[in-house]
């Protein structure tokens, strides 16, 4: 059942209000759909592939407990450039459509963008706890259609009011980052704003988005914080309360880390080979924990289709699992997570001062393939964001 909004009613001709300050006069006589601009893919590939398509139908309401936002500001993740060269296409189409009755490429035209800050237009029947008007943000799940639009649908469980101290622009810049940082610190790692005071905490990949977040969040909570990111970075994650700071690019990460204590826990934002030594570094036999976000889930069930690719999954997380808890440590995986509940909890922290936007650049909404360029190329420190209000 659809459940019927003012944005695509069926009616004779009508005025709309689609915002504050943006009225529009608009015919709904059927078939006339009501459209708006948005970045769309139409096939995975480089940059090349986004283009700007100002005839998108407007998003409506299909779920009870679902609203409709107008997006004022956006921000990119390195899931949106992976996911424009196809990364994790198999397993999101299946969460897309598990019955597989829509043909291949159904998922075009696609909308990237997780990140939201905006407004609240319209809300389902069930949703009690926004209004329209509300000032929101959200994290969009990656198998829903993003936020690099004018309009997006949200479920009302992955949207929470926005700290009232921060702009919609600074405000984009933290949902993604955020609930992929307490996904991992807390959900997965088990800490918590009791158990951090004393921890010593090592974050591989300080000065992205997720680590500025993390070094945040456990200062936050107490912890000792030693971050390991360039020397040019050094300054940026020094104010974000680092108390030691490893350049990884001055020598030997192993041999710096050597002339520290051991560990209570380590999030790895980076993989590949920092697995190899990292675990070297936890104190043994005391629940010392590490957690990477850097996984072959996705990657597996590209490459071996989806049911091979989940059970290789399963078989190297087991595997590793129970080899690194031979050694005393604990060894597990992180994801993103969405969470209405969780962003409000990372709104306190905001709102008391302990969290603060990291922003390396905003983009206007014309501007979105070269914003895609300046993640790609790394090594941003903090954030990207999208000011889609504004679109000019």
């Amino acid at each position: 059942m659809l459940y019927p909004t003012p944005l695509l009613c069926r009616a004779a001709p009508a005025r709309l209000l689609l915002g504050p300050g943006c009225s529009r006069w608009l015919s709904l006589s059927c078939p006339r759909q009501v459209v708006m601009p948005a970045w769309v893919i139409n096939r995975y590939g480089q940059n090349n592939v986004l283009r700007l398509a100002n005839n998108m139908v407007l998003p409506f309401i299909r779920l009870p407990n679902e609203v409709i936002i107008r997006v004022h500001a956006a921000s990119l993740n390195p899931i949106d450039v992976n996911m424009r060269s196809g990364y994790g296409a198999a397993a999101l189409n299946i969460r897309r459509d598990p019955l597989k009755i829509k043909t291949t490429g159904n998922e075009f035209p696609l909308i990237l963008g997780r990140d939201v800050s905006g407004v609240v237009m319209e809300c389902g029947l069930s949703v009690s706890c926004f209004k329209p008007g509300d000032e929101v943000w959200a994290a969009i799940p990656p198998w829903k259609q993003g936020t690099l639009s004018e309009f997006v649908v949200a479920s009302g469980n992955e949207v929470s009011l926005k700290p009232k101290g921060l702009s919609h622009t600074e405000a984009a810049a933290l949902p993604y980052v955020g609930l992929t940082a307490w996904s991992a610190m807390n959900q997965t790692g088990g800490l918590n704003q009791n158990n951090c005071a004393g921890k010593r905490i090592l974050i591989v990949g300080a000065s992205g988005g997720v680590g500025t977040f993390a070094i945040q969040l456990m200062k936050a909570w107490g912890a000792h914080v030693t971050a390991v990111c360039s020397q040019d970075a050094k300054s940026l994650v020094t104010k974000l309360g680092a108390d030691d700071v490893i350049d990884y690019k001055s020598g030997d990460t192993e041999e710096q880390l050597k002339l520290l204590p051991l560990f209570d826990f380590i999030l790895d934002n980076v993989g590949g080979s920092t697995e190899k030594w990292a675990l070297h570094f936890l104190k043994r036999w005391s629940g010392a924990t590490y957690v990477t976000l850097v996984t072959p889930f996705l990657l597996n069930m590209d490459r071996l289709g989806v049911a091979d690719g989940m059970l290789q999954t399963g078989i190297t997380m087991s595997t590793k699992a129970v080899k690194h808890l031979c050694k005393g440590v604990h060894y597990r995986w992180a994801f993103f997570t969405p969470s209405g509940i969780f962003l409000d909890e990372i709104a306190e922290l905001v709102n008391s001062g302990k969290i603060h936007p990291v922003i390396d650049e905003v983009f206007s909404f014309s501007e979105v393939p070269k914003a895609f360029l300046k993640v790609e190329q790394g090594h941003a420190r903090g954030k990207i964001v999208i000011n889609v209000l504004n679109k000019i």
